[in-house]
C-alpha cells in the first residue's frame, strides 16, 4: 500500500531547529519522511539525516522516495527509537554528535489505513497494534485484551486512554472474553459500544481513547520515550536542539518534566539545605508553554488538533 502521511507542525519544527547546510539531524520517527526530507534538502549533500522507524512500511516507502530523488544524505534504520544509542554506536563514530533531534509521537495516516493492522476502528481488522508488521513488541494486543487482569486493564484504559469508564469497560471485556477470544477490532468495538455511548458534544469516537491506550501498551510508548529523551540530549552538540511533537497528555507531561529537570542545576528536594545531587543543567527551554498547531493546520489536518510542540536547546 502507498504510505500517506502529512507531517504535523512541519513549519514549527523546521523553524525551531533552524537547520543549516552541512549540519546533522536525527529524525527518531520517520513516518512519511516529511521532517526527514525537509531537513535533508536544507542541510544539503554535506549534511546528514539519520532517520529511524520501527514500521516496515515507513522504511520501504522512504527508501523508495530517497532513491527516486537521488538523495545521498539520508541514512535509514529500522528500529525503535528507544534503541537510538545502540544505532548510533553501531553505525557512527564514538564521538558522534548532532545539531538537532526531532520526535513526532503521533500515529501516521498510513498506519490507520492499513487493513492488516488494528489501529483504526473502521471496518473489522485483526486486533494487532504493533508498529512493525513482524510483531516484535513487548506484548501482543490480543494478549492485553484477553489475558490482562481487571486491575491492569483498568489502569491502561485510565492512564493511557484517560477513559472515564475504564473500570466498567475492563469488567465488560473480561466478562465477554470468557466465551471466546477477542480477535478483531470489530469484536472489541461491539464491547466498547455496550459501555461507552456516543456523545454528540464530544468530537471523538467512543473507541478513540480505548484504541489509543491499547496501542500505547502494545508498543510500550511511554517507556520508549522515557529512554530516548536522555540519549537524544546526550547526542546533541552544544547549541543543538531537541524538538518534540506529542499528541497525548502523558507524553507531553513526560517531555515537559524532562525538559524542566534538565534545565536546573540542582534537583535536590526543597527540604535539603545544601545541594548534594551535583546535577548540572543540560538544557535551555525555548518553549515555556507547549505550542499548539495553528487553526489553519488543524482545519486542514484534523490529526493536528491535539498536537503540542516543545523545543529545548543543549547548553
Amino acid at each position: 500500500m502507498e504510505y500517506k502521511h502529512i507531517p504535523v507542525m512541519l513549519d514549527e519544527v523546521i523553524s525551531g531547529l533552524e537547520p543549516r547546510p552541512g549540519q546533522i539531524f536525527i529524525d527518531c520517527t520517520l513516518g512519511g519522511a516529511g521532517y526527514t526530507l525537509a531537513l535533508s534538502k536544507i542541510v544539503g549533500p554535506q549534511g546528514k539525516i539519520i532517520a529511524l522507524d520501527l514500521d516496515d512500511l515507513a522504511i520501504s516507502h522512504a527508501r523508495e522516495k530517497i532513491e527516486q530523488a537521488d538523495i545521498s544524505n539520508v541514512f535509514l534504520f529500522q528500529d525503535n527509537f528507544r534503541n537510538l544509542e545502540k544505532v548510533i554506536k553501531d553505525n557512527f563514530s564514538e564521538d558522534f554528535k548532532v545539531d538537532g533531534v526531532v520526535l513526532d509521537l503521533g500515529l501516521s495516516s498510513a498506519q490507520l489505513e492499513d487493513a492488516t493492522r488494528g489501529f483504526s476502528f473502521q471496518g473489522d481488522r485483526p486486533l494487532d497494534m504493533a508498529f512493525n508488521q513482524e510483531g516484535h513488541t513487548a506484548v501482543a494486543t490480543t494478549t492485553i485484551v484477553n489475558r490482562y487482569p481487571l486491575d491492569r486493564l483498568t489502569y491502561i484504559f485510565r492512564t493511557y486512554g484517560e477513559e472515564p469508564k475504564a473500570y466498567a469497560l475492563a469488567k465488560k471485556i473480561i466478562e465477554k472474553r470468557k466465551g471466546n477470544w477477542i480477535r478483531t477490532t470489530g469484536e472489541l468495538l461491539d464491547i466498547i459500544y455496550q459501555v461507552i455511548k456516543p456523545n454528540p458534544r464530544l468530537k471523538i469516537h467512543p473507541a478513540t481513547r480505548v484504541f489509543q491506550a491499547l496501542r500505547m501498551e502494545t508498543n510500550r510508548e511511554l517507556e520508549s520515550l522515557g529512554e530516548v529523551l536522555p540519549v537524544a540530549v546526550k547526542l546533541l552538540k552544544s547549541g543543538g536542539k531537541i524538538a518534540v511533537v506529542s499528541f497525548h497528555s502523558g507524553e507531553d507531561r513526560m517531555v515537559k518534566d524532562f525538559f524542566k529537570t534538565e534545565s536546573k542545576d540542582c534537583i535536590c528536594p526543597s527540604t535539603v539545605p545544601i545541594c548534594v545531587c551535583n546535577h548540572l543543567a543540560t538544557l535551555k527551554i525555548l518553549t515555556k508553554k507547549p505550542t499548539p498547531a495553528s487553526d489553519r493546520e488543524s482545519h486542514l489536518n484534523p490529526r493536528a488538533r491535539s498536537a503540542k510542540f516543545r523545543l529545548a536547546q543543549k547548553i
